[in-house]
């Protein structure tokens, strides 16, 4: 049984927030050179092989009911086209910008969750919701005015890692989040090992496979260690903190991957960027303060017994 021990939650949580977009400069260096589904089979390959063995030496849950079982199919498909999404994404834009437009993300759970799940959402998220996709437009432009259209791969991402979230939302109480992510992964890889094998029989550029230098392999080993860290992170982070704690910290992942990005890649975001990336956090920043005013609004006080509320 975990206690709460919030200064070692955010600890894990700021690791993170290192790791993670450590683990996107990676995919961004090896995405010139190692076709996409090279790269996606080894991240997730690496994934099963480092959680298949702790998954069996700590007697975690891993099997699942019909029900959970199919939803977890889907949880991979969505995984396979969010991470998917992203590293296409770092090969058009700057590490930070990339990172900054995903993070329309609660804002679009936030949508989702009013009008699929039909949950109350006030007017005053709402309206942060539209502050934060204008702050998001104004990170967009200048790259859209680069590159064009794939500029808003990071708002693909930002939709499909939603729906991800939704998913696992739906699980969550019926799986251990390890048992879960060692069964992903090796989902993940059965699926995409035939799908590579057509692609390099048909010649489909993205979907080959080659032989990769020392080099890339050392990166291809990074790719898979550090996603898989970084979800450990935040895994773990969320048995010792809750998530109200942990949320507004998941920002700082923005100016590390403004500096990883400025150090490997000498990318900055220009003025209209950083001014839209302001915008983005102090949005989502809002956002985190109204959910927790609203759960403490919607958490039952303790009945005061008439014999306490008499005078001693």
């Amino acid at each position: 049984m975990f206690i709460d021990r919030p200064i070692l939650g955010i600890s894990l949580m700021l690791g993170f927030c290192v790791v993670a977009p450590m683990g996107d400069a990676v995919a961004k260096l090896l995405g010139e050179s190692v076709p996409l589904g090279q790269l996606l089979f080894v991240r997730f390959a690496i994934q099963a092989a480092v959680l298949i063995p702790i998954v069996a030496m700590t007697g975690r849950l891993w099997r699942m009911n019909r029900r959970v079982l199919t939803l977890t199919v889907l949880r991979t498909a969505l995984h396979i086209a969010g991470i998917g999404a992203m590293f296409t994404a770092l090969q058009y834009l700057p590490l930070a910008d990339a990172v900054a437009i995903a993070f329309v993300m609660p804002f679009i759970m936030m949508l989702l969750g009013k009008y699929v799940l039909n949950e109350e959402v006030g007017l005053r998220r709402l309206l942060a919701c539209v502050v934060g996709f204008i702050g998001t437009l104004l990170v967009i432009q200048p790259s859209f005015a680069a590159v064009g259209w794939p500029a808003l791969w990071p708002l693909a991402v930002a939709v499909i890692f939603s729906l991800f979230m939704l998913v696992t939302r739906q699980i969550a109480k019926e799986t251990d989040p390890i048992g879960l992510q060692a069964v992903s992964g090796v989902m993940a890889t059965v699926v995409l090992l035939p799908v590579l094998l057509v692609g390099q029989h048909m010649d489909i550029a993205p979907l080959t496979m080659k032989t990769p230098s020392s080099y890339e392999v050392s990166l291809l080993l990074g790719i898979g260690l550090l996603g898989t860290i970084a979800h450990l992170l935040m895994t773990w982070s969320l048995r010792y903190a809750p998530a109200t704690t942990l949320a507004p910290m998941q920002y700082l992942e923005i100016p590390v991957a403004t500096f990883i990005g400025w150090a490997i890649f000498g990318d900055l975001p220009n003025m209209l960027a950083s001014f839209g990336i302001a915008i983005i956090m102090g949005a989502g920043l809002y956002i985190v303060a109204r959910e927790r005013v609203v759960a403490k609004q919607q958490t039952p006080r303790p009945k005061v017994s008439s014999r306490a509320q008499s005078p001693a």
